[in-house]
């Protein structure tokens, strides 16, 4: 039987996915909420936010039941 969640156990299941990469140096990508400057290289392909934005999205995600 398959596991639908994909956490039948096996080591790769339960690894983290990994952190987006920091830039080393400008130009870096703006905040999508603030536009302030994030640790994001511009490059950075989805959702950028500077790390005020972050963790107030994270106090948000966390207080949401």
């Amino acid at each position: 039987m398959s596991d639908y969640c994909g956490t039948g156990g096996s080591e790769a299941a339960r690894e983290a996915p990994e952190a987006p990469a920091r830039a080393e140096g400008p130009p870096f990508a703006e905040c999508v909420l603030c536009q302030k400057p994030t640790e994001y290289p511009e490059s950075y392909k989805g959702i950028t936010l500077c790390p005020v934005c972050e963790w107030q999205e994270g106090q948000r995600n966390a207080c949401s039941g």
